[in-house]
């Protein structure tokens, strides 16, 4: 489709878009549905009955015929429903997901800097499934959901012209729906152009950096705009620091923020040869490639080298991918957490600052609080908590749904214990 394909595309339909299925619950099942959440597991469903077939949006029942909602059905997934409303008046119609995708964009429009944003955050958003995010006039889009995957045409539609109503013309949408849980929904993974082909490397601006987001071969959709605002509390930590050292780079986020706020000098370091060169191009791109090293290498490594070297920084940075997907690995995860966060701690100038996050959901915040503690004991630190932080707000914790509440961020700073 093209751009101009979006902008006609009819989106102010009452048509109703509900099949003729119906799900009922088990009696004393629902709980968590009952209780705000968006998801229906496939042993909570006593029958399904009526004319539906995978994908479609069927009625939902309690086990006494009380209306629940209107959800997306597969009967390939374990979450056998995900909701998307529960009022019988909201009949699912594409004028009411125009209305969706319209709240969505002005929540945004109130809560941060939309230059670069998420634009759709899934269930947190009432979409299920599907996330959108903004790099300037380029959309990047995720499905995960085959009842969203359906609608993604129409939801991207309606995204377009709500945009396009405000003054945003959008160039180009990119999909990167090659996530391996899509095969739990018995869909095949998918990437590439939704809309004319464009240069798929986009540059935004965030917090004063300048960045080149790989919306191709990046991770995820091309970058992690969940940290915006954490980013922004690093350049206050970093103004007039001597030394930084930002591991798991990425991109270089942290680290181009540290170097931008005056640090003198920032080594960052991550595993991956292709985010190091990215991280490169961004140095230049804002003239800060004179005091960033970049290395590549594995950081569980490199940090007791470090010490061992007797190098020591003013601040430390800690932002490693999530150790545990699943609550199944979760103490192992807390290991990994623990390690890190002590060798973190030892490289820290008596004063020095240390940020330290988690992106993983199943590790909660109790948790991780309790790695970081054991970790200062290990490493005979004294910490004074500075900040707490979470994702940016355009990923909104919905406090029904414990997946859309993920990242835990902390500044410290590090004294000595002896």
């Amino acid at each position: 489709m093209t751009i101009q394909d979006y902008l006609s595309y009819d989106t102010k339909s009452t048509q109703s878009l509900v099949s003729g299925g119906t799900a009922t619950i088990k009696k004393r099942e629902g709980r968590q549905l009952k209780a705000g959440g968006l998801w229906i597991y496939d042993n909570e469903i006593d029958t399904l009955t009526g004319d539906f077939e995978n994908g479609d949006i069927v009625s939902v029942l309690d086990f006494d015929g009380f209306f629940l909602g209107y959800g997306f059905v597969n009967t390939a997934s374990t979450i056998r429903i995900r909701m998307l409303a529960r009022k019988k008046a909201d009949v699912i119609t594409p004028a009411f997901l125009y209305g969706r995708v319209k709240s969505a964009w002005e929540y945004r429009k109130r809560v941060i800097d939309t230059s670069a944003c998420r634009v759709i955050f899934g269930e947190a958003d009432f979409l299920p499934g599907l996330t959108v995010d903004k790099y300037g006039d380029v959309l990047v889009v995720e499905s995960l959901a085959l009842g969203i995957d359906r609608l993604k045409t129409l939801c991207l539609a309606c995204l377009v012209q709500v945009l396009d109503a405000d003054g945003i013309r959008v160039r180009g949408i990119y999909e990167r729906s090659d996530a391996k849980v899509r095969e739990k929904e018995g869909m095949e993974r998918t990437k590439g152009f939704l809309s004319e082909e464009f240069d798929t490397k986009v540059p935004i601006t965030e917090n004063g950096v300048k960045y080149l987001v790989d919306v191709k071969d990046g991770q995820k959709t091309g970058f992690f705009l969940d940290q915006k605002e954490n980013r922004l509390a690093i350049q206050r930590i970093c103004r007039g620091a001597g030394t930084v050292l930002d591991c798991f780079t990425h991109t270089g986020s942290f680290g181009l923020n540290a170097a931008l706020a005056g640090a003198e000098h920032v080594t960052s370091i991550d595993a991956s040869d292709l985010a190091i060169e990215q991280a490169r191009e961004n140095a230049a791109l804002n003239g800060l490639s004179d005091r960033i090293d970049y290395v590549v290498g594995d950081v569980f490594s490199f940090l007791p080298e470090e010490l061992e070297k007797g190098h020591l920084y003013d601040v430390v940075i800690l932002d490693p991918p999530a150790f545990t997907k699943s609550r199944n690995s979760v103490r192992n995860a807390s290991h990994g957490y623990r390690e890190i966060n002590r060798d973190g701690l030892r490289l820290v100038k008596d004063g020095g600052y240390l940020a330290t996050c988690s992106c993983s959901h199943f590790m909660e915040p109790q948790l991780f609080a309790e790695a970081i503690a054991q970790a200062a004991r290990d490493a005979h630190k004294r910490l004074r908590q500075v900040e707490f932080r979470q994702q940016a707000p355009d990923h909104p914790i919905l406090w029904a749904d414990d997946a859309s509440y993920y990242l835990k961020f902390y500044i410290f700073q590090v004294a000595d214990e002896r």
